[in-house]
């Protein structure tokens, strides 16, 4: 791992920056944040620096953020450890990932507890650069609809509380970014403003509400849908449904799985051309098994089979997925025709736009933090930097990323 105390320069590379496309170009890194970007030809005090040389043909992106990940290389949100969110900051720069929401998924109350605390003791105080960092919590459940529970254990769904919602908040020290909610449910709108009042974002999800009662949610304040078309009323002809609602409302940003799996390449492409790049973001929502061979593994008291590319229940129910960000990133420029641009617009832009910190996340910009992924000319990952820190380079791994 690369050390912070002198400048970093990452020399000889195109740089995607906030405003356009440098193409012979450096980023200088200072502590943990971007202090200068420019052309060859404009560097100076180069001697200061550690210098990286990198092929002309690699790329300079901003980090991806994850708003939706269960967990990855044996471990999960719910596991409630420090070890647990330990392995998962660690291993999220290999895909890219430079920060995320840890996610819960439906439980039982205590279990939900559990993890909430664990990871607000985390993000308060046992963060580091050179990992990826946890920059709150999404809340996937218990507040969803039975009906669309998909691997949300049915057993502990509950209608909307607010006032059991307060309680959790509190004891995750105020981290809770996101709540994925079926607005239709008892109690859902009330939730809503809150959360709204509160700046937290709320999310669609899970969710059979009709085209009307998503109108309602939308007025309420929700602007968000979790992994749109899977576990939602879809889009028919005389019933527009969440994906319908989803298409027309440029006020809701919609997550999608593109993994070629929970939605086929050419839905991503009508989706793509229906919200364009500035209304989507990629997620993963991806289980403990990413990382991991095929075989059987846990998931909210579950047994996830896992092969092929898929994670499903015993019944074949899909249960989140085992795919990289990154991964996300090059099926989308393939299946959508996008440019890298509006990629890195839905994978790093939207996300740090929609979770309020454009200030310091989502883009290659002086001042910001030095969060950035060097790609080669396959679109695979080289190289990530989290927060000043070399947290992953290809070389020094064996391993088939």
């Amino acid at each position: 791992m690369t050390s912070n105390d002198i400048p970093i320069l990452l020399k000889g590379i195109q740089v995607y920056t906030e405003e356009n496309m440098i193409e012979n170009g450096y980023v200088k890194i200072n502590g943990q944040k971007i202090i200068e970007i420019g052309l060859i030809e404009q560097l100076t005090n180069e001697d200061e620096c550690e210098v990286i040389e990198l092929p002309a043909r690699f790329k300079a992106i901003p980090g991806f953020i994850d708003v939706h990940i269960h967990g990855v290389n044996g471990a999960d949100t719910m596991d409630a450890t420090k070890e647990a969110l330990d392995t998962m900051t660690a291993a999220l720069p290999k895909e890219g990932t430079t920060s995320f929401l840890a996610t819960t998924m439906t439980q039982e109350g205590k279990q939900i507890e559990r993890a909430l605390i664990n990871a607000g003791q985390y993000i308060e105080g046992q963060q580091s650069p050179g990992k990826a960092e946890i920059l709150g919590l999404h809340l996937e459940g218990p507040f969803v609809n039975a009906k669309r529970a998909g691997a949300q254990p049915i057993q502990h769904i509950i209608d909307p509380d607010l006032a059991l919602f307060k309680e959790w908040q509190e004891l995750t020290k105020g981290n809770i970014k996101l709540v994925t909610i079926a607005p239709e449910r008892p109690g859902g709108l009330e939730m809503i403003r809150f959360l709204k009042e509160e700046g937290i974002i709320a999310s669609i999800g899970h969710t059979d509400a009709t085209f009307e009662e998503v109108n309602e949610a939308i007025e309420a304040g929700a602007n968000h849908v979790t992994h749109l078309f899977n576990q939602m009323r879809g889009l028919h002809h005389r019933e527009p449904g969440v994906v319908g609602a989803a298409f027309l409302h440029d006020e809701l940003i919609a997550e999608i799985i593109v993994d070629g799996v929970h939605v086929h390449p050419e839905i991503v492409k009508l989706a793509y051309k229906q919200k364009t790049s500035e209304g989507l973001i990629l997620i993963t929502d991806s289980m403990r098994a990413k990382c991991l061979k095929n075989g059987k593994y846990d998931l909210g008291g579950q047994e996830v089979t896992v092969k092929d590319g898929k994670a499903v229940l015993d019944d074949g129910t899909l249960a989140g997925s085992i795919l990289k960000l990154g991964h996300a990133v090059k099926n989308t420029l393939t299946y959508t025709g996008c440019s890298l641009l509006e990629a890195i617009q839905m994978a790093s832009v939207n996300p740090a736009k929609q979770l309020n910190i454009y200030d310091r996340k989502g883009s290659i910009t002086v001042g910001k933090d030095a969060d950035i992924i060097i790609i080669d000319e396959n679109m695979e990952v080289y190289m990530t930097i989290c927060r000043g820190l070399t947290a992953f380079r290809k070389e020094e791994t064996n391993e088939n990323d």
